[in-house]
């Protein structure tokens, strides 16, 4: 048995997902985002996602952790805000000694929906399937338990 706490970094509102596997079983245990705010200075809105993470892992201790890649996008501003992000997100894993597995987007996409060019909608469809019940907060919280998922099939990370 394991849990894996599973995220998606973002400066806006980083997801994040809590699964309990049980050989080829997956649990639902907990889920939500995690928003800053849009005007705080950089430093003030990655100090809340590093605290929030810190605190998430604190109160539900999960053995492993596992967190999306960056991906490259065409604005290299926003491609530099998602991996200060990141950081923010690894540091809190880090300082809980957490092993962290890393995983592309579409590594996740492909584990949870049987393709790498699946579309948010289809994620969030196979969600539904392989975690009867949950109450998911939102696209960011899907898109962190489909990367625990991902890592809780033993898949490497690129």
């Amino acid at each position: 048995m394991a849990l894996i706490l599973g995220l998606d970094p973002s400066l806006s509102c980083t997801g994040w997902g809590l699964i309990r596997t049980e050989g080829s079983r997956l649990t639902h245990i907990a889920n939500g985002q995690l928003p800053t705010p849009v005007g705080a200075p950089l430093a003030d809105r990655l100090a809340t996602i590093h605290a929030a993470i810190s605190a998430i892992i604190a109160e539900h201790r999960p053995d492993r952790a596992a967190v999306e890649e960056v991906f490259v996008n065409k604005n290299g501003q926003s491609t530099l805000k998602l991996a200060q992000a990141r950081g923010a997100v690894l540091a809190a894993c880090g300082a809980a000694g957490l092993p962290v597995s890393e995983h592309a987007a579409k590594s996740v996409k492909q584990a949870v929906v049987g393709t790498g060019a699946a579309e948010k909608g289809q994620v969030q469809a196979m969600l539904r399937v392989l975690l009867p019940g949950a109450v998911v907060a939102g696209a960011d919280a899907a898109d962190a338990l489909a990367v625990a998922i991902t890592a809780s099939q033993g898949r490497p990370g690129g």
